[in-house]
């Protein structure tokens, strides 16, 4: 290990305080310029500017709740599975061999294209994804929507 010669602790090993003085030097919060976080915007503002010059001061924005959809999504293989469990408990309906399912009365407003489609169903949704749609559609069912969205969005 290499030896420190400069540490002041090994220049003054001999000596009672090792240089801070006789009565309680470098012992209590002073020393260290107050408790916690205090004095970054004051005699810590040097430390501030060199190791955390983004601590002060607001960071972008939030937008407000009212502009933030916030989306309840279930998947096409999830609504598959429990499509005749809706019609079941009166949540959904028949048309000819079609379940029809209104996803905004189960709490749904977004439909996204993940699992497998094996049954017959028109589906009512405010959004969907375009693989969704596909994927129902492929079985002769069929998605009314208000808004088609890209995968990943």
């Amino acid at each position: 290990m290499v030896v420190r010669r400069e540490k002041k602790s090994r220049a003054y090993r001999g000596s009672r305080t090792h240089g801070w003085g006789r009565v309680g030097q470098h012992r209590k919060s002073g020393s260290r310029g107050g408790r916690g976080l205090v004095g970054y915007h004051k005699h810590k503002w040097s430390w501030t500017v060199k190791y955390a010059p983004d601590w002060y001061g607001k960071h972008g924005f939030t937008r407000h709740p009212s502009l933030v959809v916030e989306y309840r999504t279930i998947n096409v293989g999830q609504l598959d599975a429990e499509v005749e469990e809706f019609f079941r408990k009166g949540l959904a309906s028949r048309e000819g061999d079609a379940y029809v399912v209104d996803l905004t009365q189960l709490g749904f407003n977004k439909l996204t294209g993940s699992g497998q489609v094996r049954n017959k169903i028109i589906v009512k949704v405010p959004v969907a994804t375009k693989r969704a749609i596909s994927k129902i559609e492929a079985q002769g069912g069929r998605v009314e929507v208000a808004k088609t969205q890209e995968a990943g969005e």
